[in-house]
């Protein structure tokens, strides 16, 4: 169920600007406690662009030190977006607003399945470390996808995470197992040795591919992404015999 906060304003100021790939970046901060939920999401007004917020989900539980994370994509036509990848910088101070509860995980489930899909892993890796914090956390698999290999941007951090999680089972999916023929810059500057072996992934959407492994009729399951992935793994969901009320699904 979403929750809704009052609208005060807390400052952060950028401690890490990584870009990972052409249109997508890795911002950090740290700055005031702001009273978010795991898995929701806040505004962000940045000082590119004084006066107007644009609604992210950090990828870090609250944490008291006031540490948050966000992974931003170039939406087509944002020009905010397109800001944020390219010009944020350390120092930049950020106006943050609004929490907004989105993902919850019920204290009571012992099985969760998570469907992310580009960025909309942000706010299901955020719930995943703060399954950590429990001292019994859910059974939990993460479905997370993108076109080809190269889309999978945090595969070397969620291969080291589920190392440490033996609660936790990652099944990277892709459509395609070769990336563009057209080089990405950001990609061949950081990429990692760390991560899915080819015959670890899955090949097919991530509806087609999640869905496949269903029904799950016992699980919690949560869908992140795009507006058309989720409406199309939901659907899938459904039809391969998933209760409509297990699923909580949100576009990134």
């Amino acid at each position: 169920m979403s929750t809704e906060f009052p609208d005060p304003a807390w400052t952060a100021t950028v401690v890490g600007h990584h870009r990972l790939r052409n249109d997508l970046a890795v911002i950090r901060l740290i700055g005031d406690f702001v009273p978010f939920e795991a898995g929701g999401s806040v505004e962000v007004e940045v000082p590119q662009h004084p006066g107007v917020r644009r609604r992210l989900s950090p990828a870090l539980p609250p944490s008291l030190d006031g540490k948050l994370e966000f992974h931003v994509r170039v939406v087509p036509g944002g020009w905010c977006s397109s800001s944020i990848v390219a010009d944020t910088k350390p120092g930049d101070q950020w106006r943050i607003h609004a929490p907004y509860g989105v993902f919850a995980v019920d204290p009571e489930a012992t099985e969760l399945v998570l469907i992310a899909g580009g960025t909309g892993l942000a706010p299901l890796r955020a719930q995943i470390l703060d399954l950590a914090r429990r001292d019994t956390p859910p059974r939990t698999y993460l479905f997370y996808g993108g076109r080809s290999p190269r889309d999978l941007y945090a595969a070397d951090m969620l291969f080291l995470l589920a190392g440490e999680l033996p609660w936790l089972t990652v099944i990277p999916v892709v459509e395609s197992p070769e990336d563009p023929a057209l080089p990405d810059e950001w990609h061949e500057q950081t990429r990692s040795d760390i991560g899915f072996a080819p015959e670890e992934m899955l090949y097919g959407t991530l509806a087609d591919v999640a869905s496949s492994h269903g029904p799950f009729d016992r699980h919690q399951v949560l869908v992140c992404g795009s507006p058309a992935m989720v409406h199309t793994t939901v659907d899938r969901l459904v039809e391969a015999g998933t209760p409509q009320a297990n699923i909580t699904a949100a576009g990134a």
